[in-house]
C-alpha cells in the first residue's frame, strides 16, 4: 500500500467511525458524547492530511462547504 492509498483507507475508516458514533448518539439521545468528539477530531486530522498531501486545497473545501450551506438553506431547517 502506498502513501496515498493509506491516506484514503484511513480516511474511509474514520468516516465509518463518525457514522457509527452519530448513530449511537441518536440511539442514546446523548449528543454530547466524548466518543463522537474524538471521532470527529480524528476525521478532521485526516482532512488536514488530505490538504497537506495536495489531494484537495483549503479553498476548495471552503468553497464546497459554502455550497453545502446554500443547499441546506433550501432543503433543510438547519440554517
Amino acid at each position: 500500500m502506498n502513501k496515498l492509498q493509506e491516506l484514503m483507507t484511513i480516511t474511509m475508516e474514520e468516516c465509518g467511525e463518525v457514522i457509527q458514533e452519530c448513530s449511537k448518539s441518536i440511539r442514546m439521545g446523548d449528543y454530547n458524547r466524548d466518543e463522537l468528539k474524538d471521532e470527529l477530531a480524528d476525521l478532521m486530522c485526516m482532512i488536514e492530511l488530505m490538504v497537506e498531501n495536495g489531494i484537495v486545497s483549503e479553498l476548495e473545501l471552503k468553497n464546497g462547504a459554502q455550497l453545502k450551506r446554500v443547499k441546506l438553506m433550501k432543503w433543510s431547517d438547519l440554517l
